[in-house]
């Protein structure tokens, strides 16, 4: 069995809890090495982002889910009502209340799991529980030269709106295309 086939069929999506913090910190910390060695198409860094308190905020609010194979932690998403300052500047050509929408962060997928269905989960967890939770649209951020991740995006017909800066020029990271998906 391939592991595409065995990460779409025995992968659990769940809300983390504390116990899984320190896990999830070294996700971050092992996705951000492997980053530094390969195309860092987030442009994350270790020790800057994420990091274990990315984690702990996420599960403090109650919007950090896991993808667990087993009980191993195989990736993670936020899933807030928090935008970026920079939001406001776009017409996201739909007025509604950042509590009708969830906002991803930290879509983040252990290195030894890229290609094998973990994203493609997490995105469809994220739409289904958006629908359940009768969210009206999804919105996100990515850096503009994340071609993967965009990709992912399209795929899951999220619609780009507009280009903007979130401040994190300092890193290299200069501009951050957004994207929401109406459910």
């Amino acid at each position: 069995m391939s592991g595409k086939m065995v990460a779409e069929m025995e992968l659990r999506i769940e809300k983390a809890g504390a116990a899984d913090i320190d896990e999830v910190g070294k996700l971050y910390d092992g996705l951000n090495e492997y980053l530094e060695e390969h195309v860092n198409y987030p442009g994350w860094r270790k020790g800057i982002y994420p990091v274990r308190e990315t984690a702990e905020k996420g599960i403090g609010e109650g919007c950090l889910y896991v993808a667990r194979y087993g009980k191993e932690i195989v990736g993670s998403i936020i899933l807030s009502h928090e935008p970026e300052a920079a939001y406001e500047e776009a017409d996201w050509q739909a007025d509604l209340e950042y509590k009708d929408i969830f906002v991803i962060h930290t879509f983040a997928v252990h290195p030894l799991w890229l290609g094998k269905g973990v994203g493609k989960r997490l995105m469809e967890f994220t739409l289904e529980r958006g629908k359940e939770e009768k969210m009206q649209a999804v919105r996100l951020d990515v850096y503009e030269k994340n071609e993967p991740a965009i990709a992912l995006y399209r795929r899951y017909g999220f619609c780009y709106i507009d280009t903007v800066d979130l401040g994190y020029s300092a890193y290299g990271l200069d501009r951050f295309a957004l994207f929401q998906k109406i459910l």
